[in-house]
């Protein structure tokens, strides 16, 4: 089955850029459909979940759309789902903002906080390290940038695997004034919290990567 077969569904929750994550996925050859509509969001080869935002409303929009359903029941069964930005972030234990605490999706243990850099938010252009043996980064040069816009992130990641027969995930990281978790790959679940649809050509060939393994 060639790449132009497979079938993406971008999640609409009401947070997140939904027709640029659109655009670039058929400009890669996918077969991309906006919905929250259950079936169709577990039936497809790939679910995309955007987000822009504020970490405690894009938890109340996920779960209006029963978004933590999907997410949750497609990983069980091993189907593949990518997180970008804040869509990243909800994977994550918690996320602090403005002093409010709210419980994400705990798919990886973690907590989103305050980015601690001389200028927020983090705008722009940069550079990331990229885990060992990457598939996401595939391609891609050392020196490559990413487009990011946020002022929080994961600063410290805290899964350990030791059972030897279990793969670690792997984790790539940049710097804002501080070190943050940039992307993760983790069997069927990768997320970026850079904006792969904003990041041109580097965008262009992640997103390829990413549906190559569907």
């Amino acid at each position: 089955m060639t790449a132009a077969a497979k079938k993406v569904v971008v999640l609409d929750y009401g947070f997140g850029n939904v027709r640029s994550a659109e655009r670039a996925l058929a400009h890669v050859g996918a077969d991309v459909e906006i919905t929250h509509d259950f079936e169709a969001a577990m039936a497809a080869d790939g679910l995309l979940v955007p987000g822009v935002g504020a970490f405690a409303a894009c938890m109340e929009g996920l779960r209006a759309v029963r978004g933590d359903w999907i997410v949750g029941r497609r990983l069980a069964g091993g189907r593949p789902v990518m997180g970008i930005c804040v869509g990243m972030q909800i994977l994550f234990g918690r996320g602090i903002e403005h002093g409010v605490e709210t419980e994400g999706l705990d798919e990886w243990p973690g907590t989103v906080e305050p980015l601690k850099a001389p200028v927020v938010p983090h705008m722009g252009w940069n550079t990331v390290t990229p885990a060992e043996d990457s598939q996401l980064f595939a391609g891609l040069d050392a020196g490559t940038r990413y487009y990011f816009v946020h002022s929080y992130a994961v600063r410290e990641w805290s899964l350990e695997v030791t059972n030897p027969h279990i793969r670690a995930p792997k984790v790539t990281w940049a710097e804002h004034g501080e070190p943050f978790v940039a992307a993760v790959e983790n069997g069927p679940l990768w997320a970026t919290q850079f904006h792969p649809e904003k990041s041109g050509d580097a965008g262009a060939q992640l997103l390829t990567n990413w549906i190559e393994t569907l």
